[in-house]
């Protein structure tokens, strides 16, 4: 098989890792390095708890007709 570059191999592979990690850097800070407004950050504690704690159960749906036997 033909390589398509004259460069060794270690240095594309270092070239191709280094535009990875550039472009998942740029990735997080343009989507997750920090909230767009004051008014959307959270007291750590409340996230935790939300996240953490057991879902709500869900009620069992209703019948319309109670005599119904399905």
């Amino acid at each position: 098989m033909r390589r398509l570059t004259a460069l060794p191999l270690w240095l594309e592979i270092t070239i191709v890792l280094m535009c990875k990690a550039l472009l998942l850097w740029l990735l997080w800070s343009a989507f997750f390095s920090a909230p767009q407004t004051r008014k959307m950050r959270m007291p750590t504690p409340q996230v935790e708890q939300h996240l953490l704690s057991a879902p709500a159960p869900v009620p069992p749906p209703r019948r319309e007709n109670p005599n119904d036997p399905r």
